[in-house]
């Protein structure tokens, strides 16, 4: 049986490796490093000797190490020359490396970690682009950018570095989000999405954005730091079903805030409270989703369309 890193694709290695299909072209044609095999009829394939390799340039680019010498480098050692080299690497201290931890995700989420890490803002946004072209938003969202994002800040709060990057991949998803087509002008639009008060993680809002936008839903996203009295006159102003307010640190989840949205003379028929920064119990009437999918599936209950 042929093993993991055997017979992979062209798209599958460039995941794997956090790059760009076309790179994996310009280092074939310029310095030999294309896939080993080929049968007739069939697209080429990268085994594991060519993974191998292409692992190693991927690397010694990334050091700072010039192409042609990399890949002279990557071409002269085979697997088992590889695999010392990596051994004879001294470890890493205080926090650094040329990557993030990205738990059980698979080898897409590695390759994008390995992308952001390089501050390769065209390979982030390609990748994102192409998770959720393939997958769809939620998936896109929950199997390859959390934990990314969780990978990058968990290393942030380790070592207060990382800033750069965790920009840089937000701006990347931001931008594809963006790009998703969007109900009509003139569309109803019932959904309001708000952080809260002095909360400035607004990526999950959105994505929840572009879920919906998938589904056909439009809705209002006022964006990060929202003040209490901009939300309620927002909610007064254009009378949503569903509001969802987001705080991703417990100092910003203010529950008076919800509580005032409840007791509006039209309350909307949703009110939720997202985000990790919420305490469990919450005022009677305010909702806790705790996923992408369960605050869609809120806004269905709502039946806003």
């Amino acid at each position: 049986m042929a093993g993991e890193d055997e017979g992979l694709s062209a798209g599958a290695v460039a995941r794997r490796l956090g790059i760009a299909v076309t790179t994996l072209r310009t280092w074939h044609q310029r310095y030999g490093l294309g896939p080993s095999g080929h049968d007739p009829g069939h697209h080429r394939r990268y085994d594991a000797d060519a993974l191998a390799r292409l692992e190693t340039m991927r690397r010694l680019t990334t050091q700072g190490v010039p192409a042609a010498e990399a890949a002279r480098v990557a071409r002269s050692a085979g697997a088992a020359g590889i695999a010392q080299l990596a051994e004879d690497r001294p470890p890493v201290r205080d926090g650094g490396g040329h990557t993030v931890a990205v738990g059980r995700a698979g080898a897409q989420a590695r390759g994008l970690a390995r992308a952001a890490m390089r501050l390769d803002a065209l390979t982030v946004r390609h990748l994102v682009q192409e998770s959720v072209a393939e997958h769809g938003v939620v998936d896109a969202w929950q199997d390859l950018l959390v934990p990314v994002l969780v990978g990058i800040g968990t290393r942030h709060a380790a070592t207060q570095r990382l800033v750069d990057v965790e920009h840089l991949v937000s701006r990347c998803v931001s931008e594809v989000f963006g790009g998703i087509r969007r109900p009509a002008p003139g569309s109803p639009v019932p959904v309001l999405l708000a952080c809260a008060d002095e909360e400035q993680h607004s990526l999950p809002l959105e994505a929840m954005a572009a879920a919906l936008a998938e589904r056909g839903v439009a809705a209002r996203l006022l964006g990060a730091r929202v003040p209490p009295r901009a939300l309620l006159d927002a909610v007064r102003r254009t009378g949503p079903s569903v509001v969802l307010v987001w705080s991703h640190q417990a100092d910003t989840a203010d529950l008076a805030t919800v509580t005032a949205v409840l007791e509006l003379p039209r309350r909307p028929t949703v009110v939720a409270a997202a985000g990790p920064g919420w305490p469990d119990e919450l005022p009677t009437g305010v909702l806790r989703p705790r996923t992408l999918q369960e605050a869609l599936a809120l806004v269905d209950t709502a039946d806003p369309r």
